[in-house]
């Protein structure tokens, strides 16, 4: 893959396009009268539409107490309203060769459809329909409340390195509400009722609290004519102010979390740190940890991690990793992963991960190393821009996490202005222990 990108990359650069300006023209903008804003990005090689509706609004914004209503809601707009029957927004989606689904996160939740160009219209029609006339009873609330709890049973009660991520949030986050799993916590999601959902609905699902995101064979005026037609009639809510959460204190000791089950066939470290977001008009400290993150294991055998702990002639890992993601409203992670190789302890391991770590925030990215990754960097988001589904997620995940469009085009501009000092400075500042919570993820036999 990353060999094909660098070709694909070379090719483009051949062919004398400058990197930074492939598809630059192609994103346009606009809002409703009645507070949308819609996204549109022509991609005018296949006759195909992604359309997706993205609300501001996640599992950081809920009530206390009230933990997996977001997710909960979000399988609910699928029970039907005034006029479409529980489950037959799917169905028609099907039955015009499409595909639809819909996810969940701490900062929104979103909805999309992948159809053939001239079916947007009825996409919107659709999506607007259960903006405002979403219909719930008990009937469709309780069934489908004991869904979501057995979904929580299959993906995190069941899976030992599930329920060790979501400890280790609960002790990074001593305030912010990113603390609480998406999922929510299973004995409030027992507690969540028919009122809960409507009230959470009414209150956060809304033209004003919403963001339109068409990508694929379309023209902006095609696509602000429909949304006039369809979503421009919807009211907006009123009393939607600025989403302000509680935020993280200043952090000044570490954590630790030993997870021991019998389930466990491999164990591992890991450590998550307390990170800067990318925030609008500011992506320098998001778009240096990017790099960091690549440099420190995200490239295979030629980051920092793997080339001292894999490789060579005593290596004490199978595999180690970094990662970052900035796409967040608030304070985010930086996280590092190692599975030691048979014989060499948890704690062995760990102190061989912070030896690296210090020799690097002493001797910084090799230039070398740093230029590579850079490149590489800019040669995905080229061949990224090929996806017009994984565009449309790209704008639509940035503008539900605060930046602008101008933001989240400036995006690469930002990584390619990134210095080797810069990558030493967030480094020092976020690779601190104290605002830091390290895990271990052992058998039962390991912990005794």
């Amino acid at each position: 893959m990353v060999r094909s990108v660098r070709v694909a990359f070379a090719a483009l650069l051949g062919m004398g396009l400058h990197w930074q300006a492939v598809w630059a023209d192609d994103v346009t903008s606009f809002t409703l009268p009645n507070g949308l804003e819609a996204v549109v990005i022509e991609d005018h090689r296949a006759p195909v539409v992604v359309h997706m509706v993205w609300y501001r609004v996640g599992a950081a914004d809920e009530a206390p107490g009230k933990s997996g209503i977001a997710h909960f809601l979000e399988h609910l707009m699928f029970k039907g309203t005034k006029t479409v029957a529980p489950g037959e927004f799917s169905d028609t989606v099907e039955a015009q060769g499409g595909n639809d689904n819909a996810f969940t996160s701490w900062d929104y939740t979103a909805y999309y459809q992948r159809v053939a160009a001239d079916r947007l219209g009825l996409m919107m029609k659709l999506e607007a329909d259960r903006m405002e006339n979403l219909q719930l009873t008990d009937d469709v609330v309780l069934p489908e409340r004991d869904v979501i709890i057995e979904e929580r049973n299959q993906r995190t009660d069941t899976s030992p390195g599930a329920l060790l991520s979501e400890q280790m949030r609960a002790a990074l986050y001593q305030n912010s509400p990113y603390g609480v799993p998406i999922i929510g916590w299973k004995h409030e999601m027992q507690a969540l009722t028919k009122e809960d959902a409507i009230a959470y609905y009414k209150a956060h699902y809304a033209p004003n609290n919403a963001i339109l995101v068409v990508a694929g064979d379309v023209t902006p005026d095609q696509v602000k004519a429909l949304a006039a037609q369809y979503y421009g009639p919807l009211k907006p809510a009123p009393g939607l102010g600025p989403r302000e959460r509680p935020q993280e204190p200043p952090q000044r000791a570490e954590r630790r979390i030993s997870f021991a089950d019998a389930r466990v066939s491999e164990p591992y470290f890991t450590r998550i740190y307390l990170a800067p977001e990318r925030d609008a008009g500011d992506q320098k400290k998001a778009a240096a940890l990017t790099i960091l993150a690549e440099l420190l294991g995200g490239n295979g055998q030629t980051s920092v991690l793997p080339r001292a702990l894999q490789y060579g002639d005593a290596p004490k890992a199978t595999y180690t990793g970094a990662m970052y993601d900035g796409s967040s409203l608030d304070d985010t992670t930086f996280t590092l992963v190692a599975v030691p190789v048979p014989g060499v302890t948890l704690e062995a391991l760990e102190a061989e991960v912070d030896k690296v770590l210090a020799q690097f925030l002493k001797d910084g990215p090799d230039p070398k190393a740093f230029e590579r990754i850079k490149t590489q960097i800019r040669a995905a988001d080229i061949y990224a821009r090929d996806d017009s589904e994984g565009m449309a997620q790209r704008y639509g995940e940035g503008l539900a996490t605060g930046l602008t469009v101008a933001d989240i085009k400036a995006w690469p501009d930002v990584l390619a202005a990134v210095t080797i000092d810069d990558v030493k400075a967030v480094a020092a500042e976020v690779l601190d222990r104290r605002q830091a919570v390290t895990g271990y993820l052992q058998t039962d036999e390991a912990a005794q």
